[in-house]
């Protein structure tokens, strides 16, 4: 987080997708629902003060699955037996939509949203 606080969450982001696309064909990409801010998630295990809000999250997701070929996806450490509102359960709705609707979009721009085996 501090990280972020100094150079901002689109700069930090520009630079891990960056690191992935040096690397791997594909991307398995993990939300761990309690890098939002205990505001913002409060039915999780491990709820943190200071974290992300949940515009930061969503964008970074869309960000990274436009820019990254997807392998899979998971969201994890969503608790609702502590969610009393279901706010924690919503983010982590929203962050499964951002990711499909980015999908969506590479589809629609012709780009590969899933595996093509190389020639």
């Amino acid at each position: 987080m501090r990280e972020i606080e100094e150079r901002g969450a689109e700069a930090v982001v520009d630079d891990a997708i960056a690191e992935v696309l040096e690397g791997p064909d594909l991307v398995y990409l993990s939300v761990d629902i309690d890098v939002l801010d205990l505001a913002m998630a409060p039915g999780t295990g491990t709820p943190e003060p200071g974290g992300l809000l949940t515009r930061e999250l969503l964008r970074a997701v869309r960000r990274t699955v436009l820019a990254v070929r997807l392998a899979g996806m998971d969201i994890v450490e969503v608790a609702p037996p502590y969610d009393h509102a279901e706010v924690t359960t919503t983010a982590a709705h929203r962050v499964a939509m951002e990711a499909l609707s980015a999908l969506a979009v590479r589809k629609r721009d012709g780009q590969p949203v899933r595996f093509e085996p190389r020639a």
